[in-house]
């Protein structure tokens, strides 16, 4: 079996060497980990990039960006500039989660122009095709599923959310054992309806080597959706919740004996002492797959200010070993998203991954931390502004109060404590 390094650097044409220098690694220890499936660089076989992430063990933690359309907003001139926004704020992959409007052309247009990896959700399109044809949901032919799969992988997209472990028994569970806010995953709750309504299996689960062919053709790496994930505090690590987790190691060593990678998809909301053992057991059952997750968010109670109790919970799984933080905006739970929540959403998960990093103890995160410390002791405001997290807003907020003395900010003006130390040497 060709190992996935090889796929990587002959067919891809990913520079392997470039990678590993970024990580500030050995190439030889990448290489190791990539076909071990502790780490993935997410590249369909169609798809040129510069310099592709990689995910996973001793990498700088990742951040995804979800863009997409609804029902209610399907604009593909929004969406494109929603993805200027997300290459602009320096996120490390984008998924284009769209419900509305023209789905294979939006598709099409994000391939194009996306100089990041892209994933996607192929079991949307199956929903929206389906409820388009004037059929119920539950009337969903699996071969519309697989058809849905195949196409997005021949499309180019790099990565792929499937909820394979979403099954009968998984759900059952559910029901026994009711959660507050029962299923909160798109993909998720549809799928449970099917299963539901037909007395059948998930596809997905049921055939998942065919699953595998797919990725496998075209190199795509398959993100084990969290379909069962808990949308409240009071349902995280629940028996549904683990019984899919269990499920996912499974379909991971399955994966990685067909030279498929992968990577596990998480929570969620979640208490915030909860969130280190429940990284830990994710590591230990799926023998070190990269974790992606969605937050977790902390609280149930910030509509409007998600992007910080996503961050807070995000820093914490980070530090803890997650590999992969899928960025929550301002408006998650609430509409869809703006340009300036795209950003702002960006940012936050971006600073939830950098403290992260210097909590593992990688020396990249900590040297960019004492680099912008020192131009702060010399109130070298240019370099800060280079080396923040987001420069613009650095500029902006200068800009509002711009100090008589300009060695200065207007929080102490002349009695700057560092300019006045500084005097004696110190």
């Amino acid at each position: 079996m060709e190992k996935i390094s090889d796929i990587l650097s002959k067919k891809c044409k990913v520079n392997l060497t470039a990678v590993a220098k970024t990580e500030n690694i050995d190439v030889k220890t990448l290489i190791s980990r990539i076909n071990r499936g502790t780490v993935v660089i997410t590249n369909n076989i169609k798809r040129k990039m510069k310099t592709p992430s990689a995910v996973g063990e001793g990498m700088s933690t990742k951040v995804n960006a979800n863009i997409g359309t609804s029902t209610d907003c399907s604009s593909i001139e929004k969406e494109r500039e929603k993805l200027a926004a997300v290459v602009a704020a320096k996120a490390d992959a984008v998924m284009d989660l769209s419900c509305g409007g023209n789905l294979n052309k939006i598709r099409a247009m994000v391939i194009k122009e996306s100089p990041i990896p892209v994933g996607t959700v192929p079991v949307y399109q199956a929903i929206v095709e389906t409820s388009r044809r004037g059929l119920p949901v539950h009337k969903m032919d699996p071969e519309t599923l697989f058809s849905a799969l195949e196409r997005h992988a021949s499309d180019g997209v790099d990565f792929m959310t499937v909820h394979c472990g979403v099954t009968l028994s998984t759900v059952k569970r559910l029901r026994k054992h009711k959660r507050i806010c029962g299923i909160v995953s798109r993909g998720g709750a549809f799928l449970a309806g099917w299963m539901l309504a037909n007395n059948k299996e998930n596809p997905l689960y049921q055939n998942f080597e065919r699953v595998l062919e797919i990725a496998k053709k075209y190199n795509v790496t398959l993100s084990l959706g969290d379909g069962l994930r808990p949308g409240a505090l009071a349902d995280a690590d629940d028996n549904a919740q683990l019984s899919e987790l269990h499920i996912l190691a499974g379909m991971v060593t399955a994966a990685r004996k067909e030279g498929v990678s992968v990577i596990v998809e998480g929570p969620g909301h979640m208490q915030l002492d909860k969130i280190v053992p429940h990284v830990k057991l994710q590591k230990r059952l799926t023998h070190n797959a990269p974790y992606y997750l969605l937050g977790p968010l902390v609280t149930d109670i910030a509509p409007g200010y998600d992007h910080i109790t996503a961050a807070i919970g995000g820093t914490v799984a980070a530090a803890a070993g997650a590999d992969f933080i899928c960025y929550v905006t301002p408006a998650e739970h609430l509409r869809l998203p703006d340009i300036q929540d795209v950003h702002n959403g960006i940012i936050a998960a971006r600073i939830a991954g950098h403290a992260g990093d210097i909590a593992k103890g990688l020396k990249p995160a900590f040297e960019w931390d004492k680099k912008f410390s020192k131009a702060r002791k010399n109130l070298d405001w240019a370099t800060q502004e280079r080396l923040a997290i987001d420069p613009r807003k650095v500029h902006e907020e200068r800009s509002k109060s711009v100090p008589k003395d300009k060695e200065v900010c207007t929080m102490c003006g002349t009695f700057c404590a560092m300019r006045e130390i500084s005097k004696y040497g110190i």
